[in-house]
């Protein structure tokens, strides 16, 4: 079994930052990336950012330039930087994982942007 555990959303200011952090455990085996996705209420989860294994990385278009993405793939451990964060940034952020072609999903930490 695989565990997710995310941490460090929260409510933040127009133009602060967060950070974001995803620790895999369990019987996980080699990891292809992992990375971050988002859902807005009423829209379709979409991707924010993942972190291959071979250390590439890619964004969503809405996101490049404000967040970066990070990991230690020794330790199954991914980091979302978020900076300049937008109203439209506000969405439940979920942490996900690919191994030997299984998705695993965390459970979802809460990023609320608002003045």
């Amino acid at each position: 079994q695989v565990q997710l555990v995310e941490s460090g959303g929260g409510l933040v200011q127009p133009g602060e930052s967060l950070s974001l952090s995803c620790t895999a455990s369990g019987s996980i085996g080699g990891i292809e990336h992992m990375g971050w996705y988002r859902q807005a209420p009423g829209k379709r989860r979409e991707l924010v950012a993942i972190r291959f294994r071979s250390g590439g990385t890619a964004y969503g278009d809405s996101v490049k330039g404000r967040f970066t993405v990070s990991g230690d793939t020794t330790k199954n451990t991914v980091y979302l930087q978020m900076s300049s964060l937008r109203p439209e940034d506000t969405a439940v952020y979920y942490c996900k994982v690919v191994s030997a072609g299984n998705n695993y999903w965390g459970q979802g930490t809460q990023v609320t942007v608002s003045s």
